[in-house]
């Protein structure tokens, strides 16, 4: 076969340092697009960006030629870089080291995407590290509770 073809889509979720509440509904408006973009130009385009205070979701398409490890490295560098820009209380912001990364059928992405977008409605009942614990039981991802929040 001459062409090389991939719908690797994938649902990416990491917070910021220490979980700190940061991210208010005034930058929200400009981190998603802008995270977004990053997505865009390493050539994975996202579906759908959400989150809440304390950490994101992103939903995209991963390039055939992009590991995720190497995406998320660019989407977290790229967007605290951006953020510190943006006034003078983020410039300690950071992200948390980790993340997490779980792959989706094509068939799951309108449910993904109604999922991302209702995050704010969603933790009004549980926490990011609730939220976290669960998608890793779904995913079947064994963690270590001393090693996942840093």
């Amino acid at each position: 076969m001459p062409q090389s073809l991939s719908n690797v889509l994938i649902h990416v979720v990491f917070s910021t340092k220490d979980r700190a509440k940061v991210i208010t509904p005034e930058i929200e408006t400009e981190l998603h697009p802008y995270l977004a973009s990053i997505c865009r130009s390493l050539d994975c385009p996202s579906l759908n960006v959400g989150g809440t205070d304390d950490h994101v979701h992103i939903l995209c398409r991963l390039a055939r030629t992009v590991s995720v490890s190497k995406a998320v490295e660019k989407i977290k560098t790229g967007s605290s870089k951006w953020i510190k820009t943006k006034h003078n209380r983020y410039q300690s912001f950071g992200w948390q080291n980790g993340y997490g990364a779980f792959s989706i059928g094509a068939s799951q992405i309108d449910v993904l995407r109604k999922y991302i977008s209702n995050q704010r409605e969603h933790h009004r009942k549980r926490t990011f590290q609730e939220e976290f614990r669960e998608l890793c039981e779904k995913y079947n991802i064994e963690y270590d509770e001393r090693y996942v929040w840093n």
